[in-house]
């Protein structure tokens, strides 16, 4: 609500009309059959505009819609790996790894420990290692290396 008895008008089409007074300006918005809205209200005088608050809702929901489809939403993806991985294995899981972060989503990397292997998990570290660095150009490593039961994880982020 507007409290000032003066304000700067602005009407539908963006056109400057002056300062006038308030009662004034909301009589000509309803016989326009608009409403009179406070645009700036911290102005000296305060500026209010003719607008078709319906019409205005509709449009600011209509952009934040529109916003909302463009916007994308950063996925966690899960490679998993087992430590003694074969080099061609591990060639089209890396091909894997950069399309994700390529396309901008995080890469869980999962690497499993089957029975004896939990007595070498250096092989494990060094393969995360091996990862890490084949990686380094198009990412950072959000989380580094863990060992959680059977099983040890990174998280790499795209740069």
């Amino acid at each position: 609500m507007i409290q000032s008895d003066k304000v700067r008008v602005i009407d539908e089409n963006g056109e400057n009309l002056g300062v006038m007074y308030t009662k004034e300006a909301m009589e000509q918005a309803n016989e326009l059959g608009l409403n009179l809205v406070e645009v700036s209200p911290n102005a000296d005088p305060p500026v209010a505009k003719y607008l078709d608050v319906g019409k205005y809702r509709y449009e600011a929901q209509k952009k934040a819609n529109a916003a909302r489809k463009t916007q994308k939403t950063q996925e966690i993806k899960e490679i998993k790996m087992r430590p003694n991985i074969d080099v061609h294995d591990y060639d089209v899981k890396m091909r894997s790894v950069r399309k994700f972060l390529e396309e901008g989503d995080k890469v869980k990397m999962t690497l499993r420990f089957r029975g004896r292997e939990m007595a070498h998990q250096e092989l494990g570290m060094d393969l995360l290692n091996r990862v890490r660095d084949d990686t380094a150009e198009i990412a950072k490593i959000e989380a580094y290396p863990r060992l959680e039961g059977r099983q040890m994880l990174m998280v790499l982020a795209p740069k």
